[in-house]
């Protein structure tokens, strides 16, 4: 099976490849221009370098979430137009597991954690191994909220993901020695880790979708419609003043 994955749910634009079960192409950018103008050239150069074409791809593959709104949306958006295009199914991957997946000898909970503002993380926690086994769903809540619920477990915890970088101190203010944070090279989320999990969702028929039916994975709504909503809620208040 030749898997094409992508992922512009977080700071990077990434891009992988993998034929047989073997990650034979990845490409990772962070920079300062919007991952709509580098991921469909970056398919094309990945495509390239790997001698393959569209209609080459089996799966195509998306991180759906949590992530950026925009950067979700760009995501599942291109693979829906490439899996639309070749007529072959796709698969959303979660950006949580997909973070777990890069740790995968940790004795401890593997804690991903994605940056969600406001002092609030997207979180879970895993066993590592391949697939990593979930131990909580995904969550979006306050930082101190998931560190009671990492705390509770007794356990050393590895942290990696944006979230892990920005709230570094908080973490070792709370958890001292049992806090770990994994490398530069592990601690961001890579499209071949990505990959590797499309690969393993793959083989459950029931978690591929089509063109129409890939949804991103949002934990809550988009700021746009917080806002809206409660300013709904103000006029409403104001009505009945």
């Amino acid at each position: 099976m030749n898997i094409l994955m992508i992922d512009t749910s977080g700071p990077a634009c990434g891009v992988a490849v993998m034929k047989d079960g073997q990650i034979v192409c990845e490409l990772q950018l962070t920079s300062g221009k919007t991952h709509s103008q580098r991921v469909m050239p970056m398919v094309d150069q990945a495509l390239g370098m790997c001698e393959m074409q569209v209609g080459d791809i089996d799966l195509f593959g998306a991180v759906v979430g949590p992530g950026s709104f925009t950067g979700v949306r760009i995501g599942v958006s291109s693979v829906k137009a490439l899996a639309h295009a070749a007529g072959k199914p796709c698969i959303g991957v979660d950006a949580l597991e997909a973070l777990a997946a890069n740790a995968t000898s940790f004795d401890g909970v593997v804690c991903p954690i994605l940056d969600a503002r406001a002092q609030q993380v997207y979180g879970a926690m895993f066993e590592s191994g391949m697939p990593p086994k979930r131990l909580m769903e995904d969550e979006a809540e306050k930082l101190t909220l998931f560190l009671d619920r990492v705390e509770a477990t007794g356990k050393d915890a590895l942290f990696l993901g944006d979230g892990a970088a920005a709230f570094e101190a908080a973490i070792r203010d709370r958890l001292g020695e049992r806090a770990h944070f994994a490398p530069a090279q592990h601690a961001g989320l890579r499209a071949a880790s990505a990959c590797a999990m499309a690969y393993e969702y793959a083989k459950d028929e029931g978690n591929l979708r089509d063109c129409m039916t890939l949804l991103p994975l949002y934990l809550r709504a988009p700021q746009a419609e917080r806002e809206r909503a409660a300013k709904l809620a103000a006029q409403k208040e104001d009505a009945h003043g």
